[in-house]
């Protein structure tokens, strides 16, 4: 089988090997969609925390199911799975918090992951396809990180929540806040992606930080109350850092981007507001059964941002051009027939 490695940063390589083997406990799959995310870019470039090369990247994954005894599954399910690998014995575990596992080892970032013709995983993981389809398949665990993080948020109808960042993750932010009945505003600095979240996301407000001052326009937008709920999307240090002045008294900042250095803001601020400060990392499987039931009930269509497609085989010469915001890329998948 082929597979393709981030053999260090900006190096793509294609190579072949045998196709695994199941051990005891585990299925083997055949992959049919790979969904390109933050965490393979910022892989790429060098920028991932928790990481180290060679690595095989690729854990927004859709798949065929091959062979395995698990039960409820049989040769040609379209399946999914959740791929956070947690331990099942540290603290965070016996308290059902596997998604921030001590010990996790996530699929396509600590562990070598799906960008291959067949990965073998541990059965315990595996979530059947449900009639979903491939594309849909692909976009479930995007879409789980942001069905969490609005959880996390404890996100109600009488919120305004500002999501900085229009990316994948920033779009599943947005639609599942919208879900639970709050007014959204965004913000990103591309103008296209802005525009497809007001006429495709039904997002109430927009703010674009190289034309406007954020801080005055959510004022503006909030009457002065400012954002009860700040989620931040970008992954940018300096973002990150500005948005404790965005957030109302009482409001809540919650942390779904990732990078390396340090924030910083004033303590008087902070707590005056009686401000929360809190991280969102990955997904539970409350979070994946949640998603799978909304993509079946309509309340997200995810085709409408898949926007590039690339064969497995060009993926390499094409990943510059699906990582280039000039391009308009809203979410791109690897098709593997």
């Amino acid at each position: 089988m082929k597979y393709i490695v981030c053999e260090k940063p900006q190096e793509f390589l294609l190579k072949e090997t045998n196709i695994p083997e199941p051990k005891e406990g585990e299925v083997l799959l055949k992959i049919k969609r790979i969904g390109i995310c933050g965490t393979d870019i910022h892989a790429f470039g060098g920028t991932q925390p928790y990481f180290e090369y060679p690595r095989i990247l690729g854990h927004e994954l859709a798949a065929e199911y091959v062979k395995g005894n698990t039960a409820g599954f049989k040769p040609g399910d379209k399946v999914t799975f959740i791929p956070y690998f947690n331990c099942g014995k540290c603290v965070a575990c016996r308290n059902g918090l596997t998604n921030c596992c001590v010990n996790i080892k996530v699929f396509g970032v600590h562990i070598d992951g799906g960008m291959a013709e067949y990965v073998s995983i541990p059965e315990q993981y595996l979530l059947h396809g449900q009639g979903l389809d491939y594309d849909e398949l692909a976009l479930v665990e995007p879409l789980a990180i942001a069905a969490h993080g609005v959880r996390r948020a404890a996100v109600k109808p009488t919120d305004t929540v500002l999501v900085m960042g229009a990316g994948p993750i920033g779009i599943g932010l947005i639609q599942f806040a919208k879900i639970a009945g709050a007014k959204v505003i965004v913000m990103d600095i591309n103008d296209y992606r802005l525009n497809f979240c007001k006429t495709e996301l039904n997002a109430d407000e927009t703010i674009n930080p190289l034309n406007d001052d954020v801080a005055q326009k959510l004022a503006e937008l909030t009457n002065g109350d400012m954002a009860n709920v700040v989620i931040d999307a970008t992954g940018n240090q300096k973002v990150m850092n500005s948005a404790f002045n965005y957030i109302s008294h009482g409001g809540r900042f919650v942390l779904v981007g990732l990078q390396k250095g340090e924030l910083s803001f004033s303590h008087p601020d902070f707590h005056k507001r009686e401000s929360t400060l809190m991280s969102s990392r990955n997904a539970t499987i409350e979070d994946f059964e949640y998603v799978m039931k909304c993509l079946k009930e309509g309340k997200i269509d995810p085709k409408k941002y898949i926007t590039h497609r690339t064969s497995f085989d060009e993926m390499i010469t094409d990943f510059g051009n699906l990582i280039d915001p000039k391009n308009n890329v809203i979410k791109a998948l690897i098709e593997i027939e």
